[in-house]
């Protein structure tokens, strides 16, 4: 049986498997011993090592057993933004959802698109990454009880202003159990030096950046900045030029680098003498918070590449 691509669609109790280029459709339950006999399938039709993606959607957390167990195995795992692979569908025509049909997708998105194949985060790099997931729906509640003070009645306001506490409290102990992490590992604590040696960069930022964009310093500056999705794309047709626009990517570290940015001009003499210079030749305020943005990611990238830390200038 001739396969190269892989297609599993996850959910909390199965797993539905497509092949391509020969259909190979199966279903195993998503446990242990599922897991197990997916794996098994998959080894008796890999001989050489032909199974070029095998692709799986983000799902929320049910997909990580599933995908530590197959990278384990040496194949190569794809974890897809499920957008992508919906507007794939779209463009192919296929309309319809099921469980079957969401894994033969997912097989001719890895087919047809080869998206890159990158490593797995690591388990510390998961546990943390699960911290920083309390510590975001921590700050969203603190974020909503504050909202509700404004308009609440009077007998509601001592138990609003409670639990604002009780979550401000919860938040201070997650950034101790954090920066005790970042700060005992060896494999981080460099990192952690290096982002926090530029001015900008705060505690929440260096958080993020580790905990979501665990390619800093792996990628090209081009690749790193299309990744999070700060790279500019053209709006061009015919003789029109359009203005140019930013989407897509990683939307936590892209809010994370704009309040760095916001931070930076402010306190960064080269940041601030980047920003002055795009606003004295006419652009916007936002373009050029953005070119911040993709200034301070691409440093940040270089920095962790090379291990030298901020220097008070910015790179020729």
């Amino acid at each position: 049986m001739d396969i190269k691509a892989v297609g599993i669609d996850v959910s909390k109790t199965t797993l539905d498997v497509d092949t391509l280029p020969e259909r190979g459709a199966r279903q195993f339950t998503n446990d242990e011993a599922g897991i197990d006999a997916l794996l098994a399938y998959l080894a008796q039709h890999n001989g050489q090592g032909q199974i070029e993606r095998v692709v799986l959607e983000a799902t929320g957390g049910f997909e990580t057993r599933v995908s530590i167990a197959l990278a384990g195995a040496g194949l190569p795992v794809v974890v897809v933004n499920p957008k992508q692979v919906r507007d794939f569908a779209k463009a192919c025509g296929i309309l319809a959802k099921t469980d079957k049909l969401d894994a033969h997708v997912l097989a001719r998105f890895g087919q047809q698109i080869r998206p890159p194949v990158r490593a797995l985060p690591s388990e510390a790099q998961r546990e943390f990454a699960d911290l920083l997931d309390r510590r975001s729906q921590l700050v969203a509640m603190r974020a909503q009880e504050k909202a509700r003070v404004v308009t609440a009645p009077v007998v509601a306001i001592k138990s609003l202003k409670e639990h604002i506490e009780w979550l401000d409290a919860r938040i201070k102990a997650l950034d101790i159990d954090m920066t005790h992490a970042l700060r005992t590992s060896e494999a981080w604590k460099q990192k952690v030096e290096l982002l926090d040696s530029m001015p900008g960069v705060g505690k929440v930022t260096v958080f993020t950046l580790l905990g979501r964009l665990p390619e800093l310093g792996q990628l090209n500056r081009q690749q790193i900045a299309a990744l999070v999705g700060v790279a500019p794309f053209n709006d061009d047709s015919g003789k029109r030029r359009g203005q140019r626009y930013i989407r897509g990517g990683r939307t936590e570290v892209r809010n994370v680098l704009y309040m760095a940015a916001v931070t930076a001009i402010r306190h960064n003499p080269a940041i601030r003498e980047f920003h002055q210079r795009l606003k004295a030749v006419g652009k916007p305020s936002k373009l050029a918070i953005t070119a911040c943005m993709r200034k301070i990611l691409t440093i940040l990238n270089s920095m962790v590449k090379t291990g030298q830390p901020w220097e008070n200038r910015l790179p020729a």
